[in-house]
């Protein structure tokens, strides 16, 4: 069994990763999307919840995707997970860079494990949770970006934290 891990801090799912999931999904016989923290950003939901969010917008994919937290080296996790492969989406040169280098770093740690990159779709590639979440705290419509009940929770939590700026 082909399996692939599909890594991020889902922080929150976009439509961009819903396109590398169903895409990644056709290169392994099962995809693990490892859900974890990245100390360097500052999420808006909790581990608990990006979980139950990433679950929920997956679940119409059926058994060939399988939803899991994390908190260890991707490598670590990768080989725990049995996987052959690191399923990476890149949206422009910005990330390519960066995902190079971890990629490298990465096969020096587990040489069997490949890194593929998948170029999100043209229509999808400017959106990044980062900015749907900047959008929402001043008012901007994230519709386009996500799906309606990720868009509404996003909302929720704007308005919940008194995020939202000058509209």
């Amino acid at each position: 069994m082909r399996i692939g891990v599909y890594p991020g801090t889902f922080d929150p799912i976009t439509l961009g990763h819903m396109d590398i999931i169903r895409r990644g999904m056709r290169l392994v016989d099962k995809l693990v999307i490892g859900v974890t923290t990245n100390p360097s950003k500052s999420p808006m939901f909790s581990d608990e919840e990006r979980l139950d969010m990433v679950r929920r917008e997956t679940a119409e994919l059926g058994d060939g995707v399988v939803v899991v937290g994390f908190n260890s080296l991707l490598m670590k996790f990768a080989e725990k997970q049995g996987a052959g492969v690191i399923v990476r989406g890149l949206r422009a040169v910005a990330d390519f860079e960066y995902e190079y280098q971890m990629a490298g770093m990465n096969q020096q740690l587990n040489g069997d494990i490949e890194t593929v990159f998948l170029m999100a779709d043209v229509s999808l590639q400017p959106i990044a949770s980062r900015l749907v979440k900047e959008i929402a705290m001043f008012g901007g419509e994230i519709h386009k970006f996500v799906t309606p009940l990720v868009a509404e929770e996003i909302s929720a939590r704007v308005l919940k934290l008194g995020l939202k700026g000058d509209q």
